[in-house]
């Protein structure tokens, strides 16, 4: 049976978190959240968008498009290694130039949240405000990434570049010749790219309110023991 010391404090940690949860207001709640959800955007699209944010980062480096890497190994051997890495580097650095339009749609969708929509990222799951951040502005960043990656592909040829490759896996049959499209291929990549740093970010600040620094994020995720 528990003794009385262990009931004790059982009860003290229970009347605690009773405190803590009296304490936090629906106000604070959605200001912490968005505080915290503001923090992690800017920082995911800071990173990402530094020369080589992309491709000096494996977690979110673009790589060839599948259908391309069994290609890769001949492009080298016919002596195209250099137009393979040029390829390589172009689509990361098209990436990096496109994730600095992220910040002004991320930001504006983290204003319009809805009180339900701060709800649910509250109580749902570690990356929940990612997935808000994916419905509520896949389209959008889409529609403004795609012509800057557009722009920065077509000033290193990009997509020469990338025919250049094509070329030789579809002589030998691995690949067909209409394939996705290079700038779409891209473009989504930043996205998923762009989605995971900021995951990253929001599943940190849940584990450790404490070390954001702020006694709002503090206060509002150490009471939801996230």
């Amino acid at each position: 049976m528990m003794n009385k010391r262990t009931l004790m404090a059982a009860l003290c940690a229970l009347c605690v978190a009773s405190s803590h949860a009296v304490e936090i207001t629906n106000t604070e709640a959605i200001s912490g959240l968005k505080a915290a959800v503001t923090r992690g955007t800017e920082f995911a699209v800071s990173e990402l968008s530094k020369p080589n944010g992309f491709l000096g980062n494996q977690k979110v480096r673009i790589e060839l498009p599948q259908s391309l890497k069994s290609a890769e190994g001949i492009a080298r051997q016919f002596g195209m290694s250099k137009q393979v890495d040029d390829l390589v580097n172009a689509m990361n650095h098209s990436a990096e130039a496109a994730v600095v339009e992220a910040k002004p749609l991320l930001l504006n969708a983290i204003k319009n949240m809805s009180v339900n929509d701060a709800k649910d990222i509250l109580s749902g799951g570690q990356d929940s405000a990612t997935q808000y951040f994916k419905r509520a502005t896949s389209a959008d960043l889409t529609e403004r990434f795609l012509p800057i990656v557009k722009r920065e592909t077509a000033k290193v040829q990009l997509a020469q570049k990338y025919n250049d490759v094509a070329g030789q896996a579809s002589k030998f049959g691995l690949m067909d010749s209409k394939d996705a499209n290079i700038d779409s291929y891209v473009t989504g990549k930043a996205l998923d790219g762009l989605f995971l740093m900021i995951a990253e970010q929001e599943k940190q600040i849940r584990a450790d309110p404490v070390g954001t620094g702020s006694n709002l994020l503090r206060k509002v995720f150490g009471s939801l023991g996230m």
